[in-house]
């Protein structure tokens, strides 16, 4: 049944208090009205008693959200710009001749009072819930405002003291993210690809630094890296940076183990590395086993010799996150070894499956030393990420390091253990039918629950952002689109029947900015696909800039745009890890790719190749008249936009890209390595500054 044809005003009006949008339109201009069965299972998901036939309770819970609503005077949160001059007070109807007290502490511990007689105060709406009166008054703010995050207080002034009656987390933002102090251009790499004569068979940190050394001397502002969350490091399902188990804390793999400290070898972990330094592609499993083997061997050293008071510093600085990610590692490692089948949280005893559990804690103390080495990962992981940092700043880069934010969480990961009420378990994220996926996509991730995160402060979700940032100047948010809605698709649906749910956009892009201005990093988001103008201009309007790729740059004949048709506001590349590299878009190694694996048929297969031709001739035909004749480097970087990416890939003439979208083991997903080392990226650098100069983007 469609929104239009709906009765039941009840269903409608829980549909929009949590956000389920009544309808979407797809990338062929098609209206798509949400169903009357998706709206009550995502209702349900979310805690609601929403069955047909059963509106009575649904009726009743939307009243007693409303009530809960109106009965507290401030929401949990309240996430302002800095411009902001009052907030809303909701009182009694029968208390509004009375005077309050606003009493503001500020995150460095100063308070500051103000005092109001409330009849004098503007009335900005009025209701009444279940049988009472409310009103909600203007409550003005003094200027100016501290950008931070904050504690406010209201008082109801009363003899012979005053009474608490209102709390909230004072969250005060920027208008805009950080901007780039200049237009710049830098490289881009998937980090565990990088091949070299040192490293134990997947890039680490001490070949980034390498990285640094060549590019930075050729001109580049920044390195863009894949997002270094930790996943499970296996194959062939567990080892997309883009599903990781945890997105607060990154992956051990990128230690350069003779960096973290000394230990002699045996002979069978020397013919490893030997073996993993010359495979083909990256052997997760194999790296992942030998590092730990080594690791621990060194944090036994460390453990001996007393450990260190930096160490102790760090420990305790990340708190109850890190304590919650180490405790998560530790059982999975331990309830793998007693039983080789237990491979998920889910199938762990059910006492160890809630982080808070007795049995929980008895576990992380009897195995206190196991949950410190996953600790002392991180430390050295936090330790050589910083320094690749200062090395980029001191070489000249303007912005260093650019990371990357996954939008997902694997359901059977660290964070959806340690935080699930933070997630929506009975709905999956995915996308509607398009292009590329005529029968929707269904990426098999929860979305987050939004009442959960404003009821937290919206903690977690700070906190998401500052790790991902940390040790850089730059951070792509991936699907950025999240922060206006998501598409749900309900448990045990398809992807065609889903609904997009909004999220508090001007809270998450509010509180983006904040961690972006004082940490000083540009903030990119991705914005592909059935991203609406109305989205795009939300985005922009916070600072973030866009993200444009030159396979999509197109116009309604399928022709490219000239560079001066780029937005000034934006990150132009020529393409991205889902999608061919340079040289495999002219040869259509993508459209082989997909072929051998049989992800398409003979029929679709002619279709796509006989398509590439016209693009390759309008991609030719776009640069001759741009003066810029087989160089699309050239091309992407005369752009106006403000930062340029440049695929290393690119530069070294890779046909294969590092991901092809709806395989797993058809295809060596995240597992390429470079063809050329880091040893070898002198021509490579070179290849780089001539097309800068070449663009005039210097």
């Amino acid at each position: 049944m469609k929104y239009s044809e709906l009765v039941n005003e009840t269903l409608a009006r829980a549909a929009a208090e949590v956000g389920i949008e009544p309808e979407y339109t797809d990338i062929w201009g098609r209206r798509h009205e949400t169903p009357e069965n998706v709206s009550r299972a995502i209702l349900a998901a979310l805690g609601f008693s929403a069955a047909a036939g059963d509106d009575a309770q649904l009726e009743h819970a939307v009243e007693e959200r409303a009530a809960s609503e109106w009965s507290r005077p401030l929401d949990p949160v309240l996430v302002l710009r800095e411009d902001a001059d009052s907030i809303a007070l909701r009182i009694p109807a029968d208390r509004s001749g009375a005077s309050v007290k606003l009493e503001i502490q500020w995150e460095n511990g100063d308070l500051e009072h103000h005092w109001f007689w409330v009849p004098e105060l503007r009335v900005l709406e009025k209701r009444s819930v279940d049988g009472r009166e409310f009103i909600a008054k203007r409550l003005p703010l003094p200027n100016p405002l501290r950008l931070g995050y904050h504690r406010i207080q209201v008082y109801w002034m009363k003899e012979p003291e005053l009474e608490v009656f209102g709390r909230a987390r004072f969250i005060v933002c920027p208008r805009k993210a950080y901007q780039p102090p200049k237009r710049m251009a830098g490289v881009g790499m998937s980090l565990y690809g990088l091949r070299s004569g040192r490293n134990w068979g997947c890039g680490d940190f001490t070949d980034l630094a390498a990285s640094i050394d060549r590019f930075a001397a050729a001109g580049a502002s920044f390195i863009a890296l894949n997002p270094l969350h930790a996943i499970a490091n296996r194959q062939p399902y567990n080892t997309s940076p883009y599903l990781p188990e945890c997105g607060f804390y990154r992956n051990f793999i990128y230690l350069d183990v003779e960096r973290v400290g000394s230990t002699p070898l045996n002979d069978g972990e020397r013919g490893e590395v030997d073996y993993l330094r010359t495979t083909e592609f990256v052997e997760y499993e194999r790296v992942a086993a030998l590092k730990l083997a080594v690791l621990r061997r060194i944090f036994a050293g460390f453990q001996r010799a007393g450990g260190s008071d930096e160490f102790n510093h760090y420990v305790e600085s990340e708190g109850s996150l890190l304590d919650r990610f180490a405790a998560f590692c530790a059982l999975d490692e331990e309830l793998h070894r007693a039983d080789p089948n237990v491979w998920l949280w889910t199938q762990w005893p059910a006492e160890y499956q809630q982080p808070e559990s007795a049995a929980v804690q008895q576990f992380a103390e009897s195995h206190r030393e196991s949950v410190l080495f996953y600790k002392f990962l991180q430390w050295h992981i936090s330790r050589q990420l910083a320094e690749a940092q200062a090395l980029a700043i001191q070489k000249g880069m303007a912005l260093g390091l650019y990371h990357d934010l996954a939008l997902a969480t694997d359901q059977y990961g660290a964070d959806v253990w340690a935080y699930r009420p933070f997630y929506v378990l009975g709905c999956r994220v995915g996308s509607p039918p398009d292009d590329f996926s005529p029968a929707g996509q269904d990426w098999s991730f929860p979305p987050p629950c939004g009442i959960e995160h404003r009821n937290n402060g919206y903690e977690l979700f700070a906190q998401s952002i500052r790790k991902a940032a940390q040790y850089g100047g730059a951070l792509r948010i991936d699907h950025v689109m999240r922060f206006v809605h998501l598409y749900w698709i309900p448990k045990d649906m398809p992807a065609t029947e889903g609904a997009y749910v909004r999220d508090c956009a001007a809270d998450l892009l509010g509180i983006l900015a904040l961690e972006s201005v004082r940490a000083k990093f540009v903030v990119i988001g991705e914005d592909l696909g059935t991203v609406t103008d109305e989205i795009r201009r939300t985005l922009a309007d916070a600072g973030l800039l866009s993200y444009r790729l030159l396979w999509f740059e197109r116009r309604p004949d399928g022709s490219f745009r000239r560079p001066d048709e780029y937005p000034k506001q934006a990150l132009v590349s020529i393409t991205t890890h889902d999608l061919a590299t340079l040289a495999g878009f002219k040869s259509a190694r993508d459209v082989d790719a997909r072929r051998a694996a049989a992800l398409i048929d003979g029929a679709e297969y002619a279709r796509q190749k006989a398509a590439r031709e016209v693009d390759v001739r309008h991609l030719n035909e776009a640069l001759q008249a741009a003066g810029f004749v087989d160089d699309p480097l050239g091309f992407a970087l005369s752009t106006p936009c403000q930062l340029a990416l440049v695929s290393l890939e690119d530069l070294s003439g890779e046909t294969e890209q590092q991901n092809l979208p709806g395989s797993t083991a058809q295809y060596p997903n995240w597992r390429r390595k470079m063809n050329v080392t880091v040893e070898d990226f002198g021509p490579l650098a070179q290849q780089f500054s001539s097309a800068v100069e070449r663009s005039s983007r210097r």
